[in-house]
């Protein structure tokens, strides 16, 4: 009755279906373990932006990588802005989407030592070799409060690196990229300032991360688990109409064999 599932036809498609099922539930896994990151990670921004901000320096050193267990860590820096070095960052985006860049400057701490402080985002020139208009520092000694961030790298952020920019810009904040331009040492990774805040909302202070979003990959990991689930329910479907459909053929092709033999001759 069911010898047609033995055709070359459905052959392929039972292989097919054997294909389909294993993947569509490694895909349903593979986005559960995205939403799983991005939980772990919102409990991470939460616990490390409530935190009791603490010196920058007892968080790196120069040369050190930034773990990922102190991303987003609230810090202080104490000292002095170092305006004669500060760069700005390319192709920055403002809170409403502007294209601009970011203000990096060394900080001299007090004490000894130097981080890199993002102060934020402003409009980018006319004329993209020119030094964008950028609101002085305060002078003199400032307590800086900001986010720890990790330096930044082309393999991480998928920013390409471009080596012939104009004076004074650059493409990523990274503290050892900016140890070399500076000839001294830098603190790894660098502050992303929350305060104090500037006079005239200039540079804008990059908004703080998201930590209540979780996304859809809970909801598109169940949707691939029923597409998974679908897949044999869907071939029995098709099994089981392809038998009704043959048998309705053949009682069919009997009726009209029946009603083609010719009638016994009467005597």
């Amino acid at each position: 009755m069911y010898r047609f599932l033995l055709t070359r036809q459905w052959l392929i498609l039972a292989l097919i279906a054997l294909v389909l099922i294993p993947t569509m539930v490694e895909l349903g896994f593979w986005q559960l373990h995205r939403h799983e990151h991005k939980v772990a990670q919102n409990a991470l921004i939460t616990r490390n932006l409530k935190a009791k901000p603490v010196p920058v320096a007892g968080l790196t050193s120069p040369g050190h990588v930034v773990p990922r267990a102190d991303y987003w860590r609230a810090v202080t820096a104490t000292g002095t802005y170092d305006e004669k070095h500060e760069v700005v960052v390319r192709r920055r985006t403002a809170i409403d989407g502007s294209i601009g860049v970011h203000v990096l400057i060394p900080f001299d701490l007090k004490g000894g030592g130097t981080v890199m402080i993002n102060r934020g985002w402003v409009p980018s020139a006319a004329d993209q070799h020119a030094f964008p208009d950028v609101p002085a520092v305060p002078k003199g000694e400032v307590t800086v409060t900001g986010r720890l961030k990790a330096d930044e790298t082309t393999g991480a952020s998928g920013i390409k690196d471009i080596s012939d920019l104009p004076d004074r810009q650059v493409m990523l904040i990274n503290s050892a990229q900016q140890a070399k331009l500076l000839s001294r040492p830098v603190l790894g990774g660098y502050i992303e300032q929350t305060g104090p805040e500037p006079k005239g909302d200039s540079p804008e202070l990059i908004e703080a991360p998201d930590d209540s979003s979780i996304g859809p990959h809970m909801a598109y990991a169940v949707q691939w688990w029923l597409f998974a689930a679908g897949v044999p329910v869907g071939y029995v479907v098709l099994a089981r109409r392809e038998k009704r459909d043959r048998l309705a053929a053949a009682a069919e092709a009997a009726e009209q064999a029946d009603a083609a033999e010719p009638e016994p001759a009467k005597a």
